[in-house]
């Protein structure tokens, strides 16, 4: 029978005589059976004095919900913003439901739940004026706080909430909400809600955390994934300054606690002091053939071959046959690390009666359940106390560092502050999956896109596509060719892998995108021309599902709109500067960026400006956080194209930000944002920036140089050598 959610209300007495109102969702079948409760959590509070305390259930990783599913509430609540406090939830599956950071589901998921919290906390607030006057529910408005009699009668909330509370809440999905043309705080910008704690340098976030009697831990991992520890003598480490203890521990969990030595010291420089005085063997043959020249040269070969097919339409080969002109090419992407600024960090506390978290992360329920598993008891007794991140971008999906947190103050029978090095959140991160791609088309007589075939080579853990490196076809020439085949070939590894901002798509947008821009020039026709033609022929053909619910309509749309504000049609191009376009569907956002790039002979290149245009549905929350994030996802984007991560031996070449090179203020273009309002219920945007800026700024360097950029990273002395090379 299928599942299904329902949304239920229960209300309370604050000890101050406020209101306190649940809201939560519960499992329900379609014979309307309630079943069981599996999420119930208190979102709004008012207290008799008229402030408003709203709940932000999720992790604030800098997307800005915490500002922004309480303006949610606020909206429909109908209250002053400044008579509004914000708190981060608890961590409690069984409270609140899903509360997780990632894959800009934020907004999609809670833009209607929340809207009818508020709505349901209004309805109790005018029930409770109805009583108490013995009037009709209709016969009252609010405004500002204030529920309103027709006749004139006045309240503010706080003098209504205490009988609010007793009240029997409404069915939230029953009631109606505002029309958008009403909104007061929605599509109205609203600072973030704790930006003036961070400019304080106020201890919001994980690494900030102090405990009475804490000590601080590190812990030494080995630099080679999967190795076991042989032997370590810890007696000089033990004598060290500030050393409290150092003991071994021993895991094999990928996702959780591996082989280290624990150092816990007063003081996290005692602690990282007496790292250096340990020398410890670990058993590395695991990473003997995890090297990146060889992933590099097998990939090569299997290239050459065909591979599993994925995904299959028409006859691809005999379509390339007789294609007019036909296209070939290869091209690589690196692995990258997630490098936040804020480095992996727990703080914990284990006792025979719980364990208590304070941590940064974007799953604190998973990581609740790590913890359990790690030390082997109940869920139940488990507290996570969710901290500001300082920096995500999927890294803090995994939960490794409370596994080890954990294990370390159980062992060592004290509160523990474990802080990583930035050279272990280098080294032991989960990497975004480097990829290695060849791609073939055909386009026929008319100009038309008749075949395409994509042969990726993808990396597996005992056979399986490693988290990040899913196979997927999604890219816009797929869509629009009528013979098209997605194939892909399997490279072993021992890396951990995980999900990098816009994960898949930030690898498939350079490749997909960039093999488009050829193909159009190839065939001697502009890449806008070229993208609309395709897109206008198969508008007729969505149906929601056809492909991977992309709807070419939203993506003409903004096509056309970054067209006509980048003034593609007047640019110039050559004698070093040009301007390039590429649209992406990710995360379930439409963008169409133009870049501008300059690049100078000796390989310098600089983007000058990039034009971002995206449809995410038919309301922005918030528009300067909603700017903020598209600003943040172009920068981070770009910034990629310089950086990688290499191995040998099944360990990472590349240490500190000396060896990844992270974009300088100087270096940040002009970001010029707009969004198409359309039909479609609002969507995220932490991530479908950020796809399409990498080819854009690729097919820019083209037309300011000639040069085809097939494989990242970019570098100065890559770049000067392929202009060298076009000019002989």
């Amino acid at each position: 029978m299928e599942t299904t959610r329902r949304l239920f209300l229960k209300s309370g007495v604050l000890a101050g005589g406020g209101l306190l109102l649940g809201f939560g969702l519960s499992a329900c079948t379609e014979k309307d059976d309630p079943g069981p409760v599996t999420a119930v959590t208190d979102y709004v509070a008012i207290s008799s004095d008229g402030i408003v305390t709203l709940i932000a259930k999720n992790p604030e990783i800098g997307q800005g919900v915490m500002t922004s599913l309480p303006m949610l509430i606020a909206e429909e609540l109908d209250v002053l913003w400044a008579n509004v406090r914000i708190e981060t939830a608890a961590s409690d599956d069984k409270r609140f439901g899903a509360q997780f950071a990632g894959g800009s589901m934020a907004t999609a998921l809670e833009y209607m739940p929340m809207r009818q919290v508020g709505a349901a906390a209004r309805w109790l607030l005018i029930e409770a004026a109805a009583r108490r006057m013995k009037a009709t529910h209709d016969a009252f408005t609010t405004k500002a706080g204030k529920v309103r009699h027709k006749d004139g009668a006045t309240f503010d909330y706080g003098e209504l909430a205490a009988e609010a509370a007793l009240l029997a809440p409404p069915d939230p999905t029953k009631l109606t909400l505002k029309d958008p043309k009403n909104f007061l705080l929605i599509g109205k910008t609203q600072k973030g809600y704790d930006n003036p704690k961070i400019v304080r340098g106020e201890p919001i976030f994980g690494i900030d955390v102090s405990l009475p009697g804490m000590l601080y831990a590190v812990y030494l991992k080995s630099p080679v994934y999967g190795a076991r520890l042989i032997s370590c003598d810890l007696s000089a480490a033990k004598a060290a300054n500030g050393v409290k203890d150092v003991f071994v521990l021993k895991g094999t969990d990928l996702h959780g606690l591996k082989d280290g030595i624990a150092i816990v010291a007063t003081s996290w420089w005692y602690a990282q002091a007496a790292r250096a005085l340990l020398s410890p063997v670990w058993d590395e043959a695991v990473g003997k053939l995890h090297d990146s020249e060889i992933y590099s040269q097998t990939a090569k070969t299997l290239l050459l071959g065909e591979g599993e097919v994925k995904e299959k339409r028409g006859n691809a080969d005999a379509a390339l046959r007789s294609a007019t002109h036909t296209f070939d090419a290869e091209y690589n992407v690196p692995f990258l690390a997630h490098v936040p600024m804020e480095p992996q960090n727990c703080t914990a506390v284990v006792k025979a009666e719980g364990v208590e978290i304070w941590a940064p992360t974007q799953q604190p329920n998973d990581g609740k359940a790590l913890i359990a598993k790690t030390l082997s008891i109940d869920p139940a007794i488990v507290t996570v106390h969710m901290r500001r991140c300082g920096g995500g971008f999927g890294r803090r999906l995994e939960n490794d560092y409370m596994a080890e947190a954990v294990a370390i103050a159980q062992k060592a029978g004290a509160p523990v502050k474990l802080v990583w090095a930035r050279e272990d959140d280098v080294a032991h991160d989960f990497f975004r999956p480097g990829g290695y791609y060849r791609v073939r088309a055909g386009v026929d007589a008319s100009g038309k896109l008749a075949a395409y075939i994509s042969h990726s080579v993808n990396f597996t853990r005992e056979g399986k596509i490693v988290q990040g490196d899913e196979v997927a076809g999604n890219a816009f020439a797929l869509t629009v060719a009528p013979h098209t085949r997605v194939e892909f070939s399997k490279i072993e590894t021992t890396i951990p892998t995980g999900y990098l901002r816009a994960p898949v798509s930030n690898a498939l947008a350079f490749v997909h995108e960039t093999f488009c821009d050829e193909i159009a020039h190839g065939a001697g026709q502009d890449p806008i021309a070229f993208r609309l033609a395709h897109l206008n022929a198969h508008i007729d053909d969505y149906n929601g599902d056809r492909f991977g619910g992309y709807n070419p309509a939203r993506m003409r749309a903004v096509l056309k709109t970054v067209e006509e504000r980048s003034g593609w049609r007047s640019r110039a191009s050559g004698k070093g500067e040009g301007m390039g376009v590429a649209t992406y569907f990710s995360h379930h956002g439409y963008f169409a960026e133009v870049a501008k790039v300059r690049v100078t002979d000796d390989g310098k290149w600089r983007v000058l400006k990039v034009w971002a245009v995206g449809d995410v549905g038919n309301q922005i929350v918030n528009p300067s956080a909603a700017k903020n994030q598209v600003e943040g996802a172009v920068m981070d984007g770009i910034g990629s194209m310089s950086a990688e991560i290499t191995f040998s031996k099944g360990r990472a070449v590349q240490t500190n930000f000396q060896d990844i090179p992270m974009m300088r203020m100087p270096q940040a273009p002009e970001v010029d944002v707009q969004f198409v309002l359309s039909e479609f219920p609002p969507t995220g945007l932490g991530e479908p920036a950020l796809p399409p800026v990498i080819p854009a700024v690729a097919n820019a360097i083209f037309a300011a140089c000639g040069v085809r950029l097939r494989q990242l990273p970019l570098t100065e002395q890559d770049l000067r050598a392929a202009i060298d090379t076009a000019r002989t």
